[in-house]
C-alpha cells in the first residue's frame, strides 16, 4: 500500500510538471540509476565476500540503489537549472540517463557470475517480499514528509493543466516550481525503488485513472492518484502470491500485465482527455 501511494504520489507529479501524459517516475532515469546502484552492490559483494569482510548484500543494495539515484537526480537538477526548467530538455536528459543506466547494468550483467546475474535479474522485476518492517518504517516516513510539500502545490498543479502560459501570465515560476517536483519525484522514487526494485506502469496509470474518476481538480486528484495506485499494486501483489499456486511471481511482472492492457484501453477510450 505504502509502495503504491508513494508511487502515484510520484506520477502525478510527473505527468503535471511535465505536462506530459507519458510521464511517471522512470521518465528521469531515476529508477534506472537505482537499478545500476544495486547492480553494482549485488557483483561488488559477490567478489569482495570471497576475500574480505564488506558490506552484507542485504544493506549494499539499498545503500548504492539510493546514492545512484540522487546521483541522477542531482544531475537532472543541475541540467535543469542550466536549461531554465524546459520540460523537454527534462524529459530528453532524464531519457539519456536511462538509457546509459541500461547500458551499464547490462555490462555488469554481461560481466558477473551466474549467481551474480541471477540476483540481479529477480531484483529488477520487483520483489515485495524482501521489504520488512524496517523497510516499511522508513518508506512511510518518507511519503508523509514530501507529501505536505506536494499538497502546498495543489492549487499550481491544477493550473498547469489548463496550459502553461496561463499560469506564467499570473506570475507562477514555472522553473522554481520544476525544480522542486524533481526532487521531490527523486525522493519518493529512489526510496521506493531501492528496498522493492523495479515496479512499473503504477506510477504511470494511476493517476490516470484517477483522472478519470476525480477530474483535474488536484485538491482530489492527488490523493485519488495515491490511493489508485496503491489499491493497483496490492491486487497485482496478491495475484503473484495466489495466481499459480506454491510460485510467487515477481510483482513488477503482474503490474505489467495489469498496466499494459488498462494504459491501452485509457487511450483508446479518453485518448484526448489524457
Amino acid at each position: 500500500v505504502i509502495i503504491g501511494c508513494t508511487l502515484g504520489l510520484a506520477g502525478i507529479e510527473t505527468q503535471t510538471g511535465l505536462n506530459n501524459p507519458l510521464a511517471s517516475p522512470f521518465t528521469l532515469g531515476i529508477s534506472n540509476a537505482a537499478v545500476f546502484g544495486a547492480s553494482c552492490a549485488i557483483v561488488l559483494t559477490s567478489i569482495f565476500t570471497k576475500n574480505f569482510t564488506f558490506l552484507p548484500t542485504s544493506v549494499a543494495v539499498p545503500v548504492l540503489s539510493l546514492l545512484f539515484s540522487f546521483l541522477a537526480s542531482f544531475l537532472i537538477i543541475t541540467f535543469t537549472a542550466f536549461q531554465s526548467g524546459s520540460k523537454n530538455t527534462i524529459i530528453l536528459f532524464g531519457v539519456a540517463i536511462m538509457f546509459m543506466c541500461e547500458a551499464m547494468t547490462s555490462l555488469l550483467l554481461y560481466v558477473a557470475s551466474n549467481e551474480a546475474v541471477q540476483q540481479i535479474v529477480f531484483w529488477t522485476m520487483g520483489n515485495l517480499t524482501k521489504a520488512g518492517w524496517p523497510e516499511v518504517t522508513i518508506v512511510t516516513a518518507i511519503f508523509l514528509f514530501i507529501l505536505p510539500f506536494s499538497l502546498r502545490n495543489l492549487w499550481v498543479m491544477t493550473l498547469l493543466r489548463s496550459g502553461e502560459n496561463q499560469a506564467i501570465s499570473i506570475g507562477i515560476n514555472i522553473e522554481r516550481y520544476r525544480l522542486f517536483m524533481i526532487l521531490r519525484v527523486s525522493i519518493l522514487t529512489a526510496f521506493s525503488v531501492c528496498f522493492v526494485g523495479t515496479i512499473g506502469f503504477i506510477g504511470l496509470v494511476g493517476p490516470h485513472i484517477a483522472r478519470l474518476l476525480l477530474g483535474e481538480d488536484h485538491r482530489f486528484l492527488l490523493p485519488g492518484a495515491c490511493l489508485c495506485s496503491a489499491v493497483i499494486l496490492s491486487f497485482a501483489s496478491l495475484l503473484s502470491k495466489t495466481l499459480i499456486p506454491g510460485i510467487l511471481i515477481p510483482v513488477g511482472i503482474i503490474t505489467s500485465f495489469i498496466g499494459v492492457p488498462i494504459l491501452i484501453g485509457l487511450i483508446f477510450t479518453r485518448g484526448q482527455r489524457l
